[in-house]
């Protein structure tokens, strides 16, 4: 037809794109509709799932969960004495390996941030990311090898790496387990303090030192207060991450069973409605948790 516009790619970009600008928020939809679908659908549609099978009453012949709706599941889950006491050890490991990376965490992203050249920063820091590329298994296998015992017969006589070396090892247990998740959650601490003491400026650690203020005095007074949701938002990764693992327990923990592990052995007992009330634990948990690092102002430094 004479005289009809012609639509270039351009022109056609540029009307697709108008609403998104004259719109506010439209594009900031258009972008995480998607991912939170998907967030709602698989993540939390399957969690729902897993808590209303937990509603069921098991078979005890055919050991499959039947139509019959009951609360003997959360009973057992929330009153049995075992089970308390798999899910303190939980908790006292999960409170162990983070304090265990603040200390190590704290030290370290302070030298980064503040004292090393530009050039030795960036190298620590991907130093410091490097092992998150190695595979899970790979590093817990490797931590095995080195908490390994030893014993009085076989090859491995010797033990591993610590007890050949230093002539100690704690061996497989609970120390094992809380080293070995130390060291694979270490980042998830070291990352947010370090960005929180990047952003600290110089100006406060030079006024605090004009005015007299002690090392110790400048860290409780001037860092430590502003690094607090840093080290919240550290916390959250280090804490959840070891309440909810247990593959670690299995390969270095020897007889050491955490929520996890509990868990999985009732799943596979089979018992799938106390398995689901068990998974409220965690979940209880970890939601008190962020609760009270929300109140740190936690999810401010992401």
């Amino acid at each position: 037809m004479v005289g009809a516009p012609v639509l270039t790619s351009r022109s056609l970009t540029r009307r697709i794109a108008g609403p998104f600008h004259r719109v506010n928020g439209l594009g900031a939809v258009a972008v995480l509709s998607a991912p939170v679908l998907w967030l709602l659908v698989v993540y939390i549609g399957s969690l729902v799932l897993l808590v209303a099978t937990a509603f069921f009453k098991l078979d005890s012949f055919t050991q499959k969960p039947t139509s019959e709706l009951t609360l003997d599941n959360f009973d057992r889950a929330f009153t049995t004495s075992v089970f308390w006491s798999t899910i303190f050890r939980s908790i006292g490991v999960a409170v162990s390996v983070t304090l265990v990376c603040l200390a190590l965490s704290l030290p370290m992203a302070y030298y980064i941030a503040k004292i090393a050249k530009p050039r030795v920063r960036r190298a620590l820091v991907v130093a410091v990311v490097l092992p998150l590329w190695a595979g899970y298994l790979v590093k817990g296998y490797a931590w095995r090898a080195m908490l390994e015992p030893g014993s009085q017969f076989g090859a491995s006589a010797s033990g591993g790496f610590l007890k050949s070396v230093f002539g100690w090892t704690p061996g497989f247990g609970l120390v094992g387990v809380i080293i070995t998740l130390s060291y694979l959650w270490l980042p998830y601490m070291l990352l947010p303090i370090y960005a929180g003491l990047d952003r600290l400026p110089p100006s406060l650690l030079d006024a605090a030192g004009d005015l007299g203020a002690r090392p110790g005095r400048t860290f409780t007074s001037v860092i430590g207060p502003l690094l607090v949701p840093s080290i919240a938002a550290g916390s959250i990764f280090t804490f959840s991450l070891s309440l909810g693992d247990y593959i670690i327990a299995n390969i270095v923990g020897g007889k050491t069973q955490l929520i996890g592990n509990l868990i999985a052995r009732t799943l596979l007992a089979p018992n799938q409605p106390l398995a689901a009330a068990l998974t409220l634990w965690p979940i209880v948990i970890v939601v008190l948790y962020l609760i009270a690092m929300a109140r740190l102002r936690a999810f401010e430094s992401f």
